[in-house]
């Protein structure tokens, strides 16, 4: 038995859908009866359970060979690494409680790194965390996902703009979900003896010009980019509907990135979809 959280995003929904695909039994994560119906409908079993609620991890854990988690996005947290620290506390005794063999746990690009790196510093908690229970425990450490980017369609459809909080022509290491999702369902199947950690990327690092490229491509009019100042960007982000913690948080990452300092450790894995097949999938 797999379990899946996240299957009502984009990772954990291409897990779960890889697996049951082949034919492998699968128990999905989910927060309310109604979103599991359509997994039920397709053959998974379903378990009801927040992330820090350690009762109903532990019961949804509990006789699973292996299970993809994530820390699902607290958009109304006020502090992003004490939210880290509460979800760490509640996946380490629901992982020890429940036996469960294997995890993978989705963690980002620059999880090692001890500041500046915005919403991603709820990661390192949960790193430091996980990584002494007593089951096997794969960190897939992901890139920039490209996902992001659909967050600026409406500028770029009406106004033909894509916002760039950091440089537009320098190389971010971007991911599609899909290939963060076929590789987790990869690393399950594999057990304990997967890697402790792999970082993933998309088959060659790109540039918010190369995204502005693609999608002018894919909706037939220019897309010009349109840098946000840094002094102004908390000030954009909160306009936009962000708290400020969020908004300081997304700040902080574009700093990261244009500093260079948002690195791999190693040599990241491949995965296979690149930026322009991205952006013509999701347009279609």
């Amino acid at each position: 038995m797999f379990v899946v959280a996240g299957v009502t995003g984009h990772t954990g929904k291409v897990v779960a859908e890889t697996l049951l695909a082949q034919s492998l039994p699968v128990r999905v994560i989910v927060r309310d009866q109604k979103k599991g119906e359509p997994w039920r409908a397709r053959g998974a079993e379903v378990a009801i359970a927040e992330v820090k609620d350690v009762k109903a991890m532990t019961q949804a854990l509990r006789g699973a060979q292996g299970a993809y988690l994530l820390s699902p996005p607290a958009m109304q947290a006020t502090d992003l690494e004490q939210h880290g620290r509460e979800v760490a506390a509640a996946l380490k005794a629901a992982i020890e409680e429940s036996g469960v063999k294997h995890v993978v746990f989705l963690s980002s690009i620059g999880a090692q790194l001890t500041s500046g790196t915005g919403p991603i510093m709820s990661l390192r908690p949960i790193e430091a965390a996980l990584g002494s229970v007593k089951a096997h425990v794969t960190f897939l450490r992901a890139g920039y996902f490209m996902e992001n980017l659909l967050g600026n369609l409406h500028p770029m459809k009406e106004q033909g703009v894509l916002p760039a909080l950091f440089d537009g022509q320098g190389e971010v290491e971007m991911v599609a979900t899909a290939d963060i999702g076929a590789t987790a369902a990869e690393l399950l199947r594999a057990g304990t003896s997967a890697p402790k950690l792999v970082e993933l990327s998309g088959p060659g690092a790109s540039t918010l010009a190369d995204a502005a490229k693609a999608f002018s491509e894919g909706l037939k009019k220019p897309i010009n980019l349109a840098p946000v100042p840094a002094a102004a960007q908390v000030k954009v982000l909160e306009g936009v509907g962000l708290n400020h913690t969020w908004a300081q948080a997304y700040a902080d990452m574009s700093a990261a990135i244009d500093s260079k300092k948002l690195v791999f450790e190693g040599k990241p894995r491949r995965g296979l979809i690149t930026l322009r097949q991205f952006v013509t999938r999701a347009l279609r």
